[in-house]
């Protein structure tokens, strides 16, 4: 038996069982080990859970924000208390390591914090005399139902991006976690539980395409928010846009960096390092493609990025002795072997092999990949990896690097490496990506910030997290007023 005796669906404050008997396998990605089965809910699940959610706005909307938020006080406090065995749990059911595990866990909390100032965060405008004697205020109003549509990378973190704004600012809600990973969110939403948020504030759908589909037609839902591939988020935000909702849907990157001769070259590269090849390269802030500005800085690049790439220990990410864990799964292994064939077969260098060295591991491991002389027609330049492949290419200058970066379709992030503050300059300024690493390998914004890409990489008109989000999930509500004066009843 597994983990739950069953993975149930969470709807009105109890635990269901999926109308469907369709039910995944949750694997260990380090062992192969079936940890549990995911149920694939249906349509009608989803129907159930709008409902409750739909039955509970009224009264949570009229709930004072002072006092939602003290739901999230305590949420942060059981949060804290059991950090460990979420973070073991991340590890088991994908693969990370524990110390990555932690990271996830610790930016989900960090979203939970930045929500306990909603009071502030919701705060509208005031102007008196707009024209003689007429006032006008605005304010900002929760709306209903909104959803999310989570990925497995992180299987705490991302439905964190979302749900606690969401909610805190009064609305009600529902989440699908990734039928990959949905052994993290069944021990949150037993945290939820011990919190004791009202019956139908916050549910949960198990499931795939079907559940994904009916989230995004669903009448009562207001918004979507989603976190996977482009191919996916453009399928949810045409979708969900068709039926008249808002969306927020970020998709893949192929993030670019950037090294001027300038750069501090030993922490430069180490830090590039762990960006692509962190969390097994399975995130979308991951580095991709190391453009070296000259032959010399390239020379240097790569032999130390070669040295320290094939030093990587690989393991369980249970073994505090391991650095980079396993893909989440064969299938995903797969294609990232084929993209590294892909590279050799248009003409690029594989100097270090990462899909040998790994078939007396029992999981879907490969290890660190390092392909030089790769060029921007190439597939492995152009698509998402989603692996730990290191891509080395020679530039001539900054503006080359520039221009190779700006003509990418994704534009999620990029960071360049230098001394320099007027090239950092040059680069923030020039560059189309929305998230920008000076020196910074993994230049994710904190929860207080805004998160999201541009181009391929995002699909809707307002970022997650940070008081930006504010305007995603609540409306604006003007009010223009004049009082005539009737001093007869003073």
């Amino acid at each position: 038996m597994g983990y739950y005796s069953m993975i149930r669906n969470y709807i009105n404050g109890e635990w269901v069982s999926a109308t469907s008997q369709q039910t995944v396998d949750v694997i260990n990605p380090a062992t192969g080990e079936v940890l549990d089965q995911c149920p694939l809910s249906t349509a009608k699940d989803v129907d159930l859970a709008v409902q409750s959610a739909q039955d509970a706005f009224k009264a949570w909307r009229e709930t004072p924000p002072n006092e939602r938020i003290q739901y999230f006080f305590k949420m942060k406090v059981l949060l804290e208390d059991q950090a460990e065995e979420l973070a073991r749990l991340i590890t088991i059911e994908n693969g990370k390591t524990l110390a990555e595990a932690r990271g996830d866990l610790r930016r989900a909390i960090q979203m939970v914090e930045t929500a306990c100032g909603i009071p502030t965060l919701m705060m509208g405008k005031t102007l008196e005399d707009i024209a003689p004697g007429i006032d006008c205020h605005a304010v900002r109003r929760p709306m209903g139902v909104f959803a999310a549509i989570t990925p497995f990378n992180f299987p705490a973190m991302v439905p964190f991006w979302f749900w606690p704004f969401a909610v805190a600012s009064g609305n009600t809600f529902v989440l699908k976690p990734s039928e990959r990973v949905p052994l993290t969110q069944m021990k949150i939403f037993e945290i939820m539980e011990q919190v004791g948020f009202p019956k139908g504030v916050i549910n949960m759908v198990h499931g795939g395409k079907e559940v994904v589909d009916a989230l995004c037609v669903h009448p009562k839902v207001v918004g979507i928010s989603f976190v996977g591939s482009t191919a996916v988020a453009k399928h949810v935000y045409t979708l969900a846009t068709a039926y008249g909702k808002r969306v927020q849907a970020l998709g893949g990157a192929k993030n670019f960096m950037v090294v001027l001769p300038d750069a501090v070259m030993d922490q430069s590269v180490r830090t590039a390092l762990e960006s692509i090849i962190g969390c097994a390269g399975e995130r979308c802030l991951a580095g991709s493609v190391i453009l070296s500005v000259g032959q010399k800085t390239h020379a240097e690049v790569r032999d130390r990025i070669v040295k320290a790439a094939q030093d990587v220990a690989v393991g369980n990410g249970l073994d505090p002795n391991t650095q980079m864990g396993p893909l989440i799964s064969q299938k995903s292994k797969d294609r990232v072997m084929a993209l590294i064939q892909s590279a050799v077969d248009e003409g690029a260098s594989l100097i270090l092999d990462g899909r040998q060295g790994v078939d007396q591991l029992s999981g879907y491991f490969l290890r660190a990949s390092v392909i030089d002389g790769v060029e921007k027609e190439m597939r492995i330049a152009q698509e998402e990896v989603f692996g730990p492949v290191v891509c080395l290419a020679q530039v001539n200058s900054l503006d080359e690097a520039i221009e190779w970066i700006n003509n990418s379709s994704y534009a999620n992030t990029s960071t360049l490496f230098t001394s320099s503050g007027a090239a950092a300059r040059k680069f923030s300024y020039e560059i189309t990506p929305s998230m920008i690493g000076i020196n910074i390998g993994v230049p994710a914004p904190m929860s207080y910030f805004s998160f999201g890409g541009a181009k391929d990489s995002f699909f809707g008109d307002i970022k997650v997290h940070g008081s930006v989000c504010m305007e995603f999930f609540t409306d604006t509500k003007v009010t223009v007023q004049k009082w005539m004066n009737n001093s007869s009843i003073w």
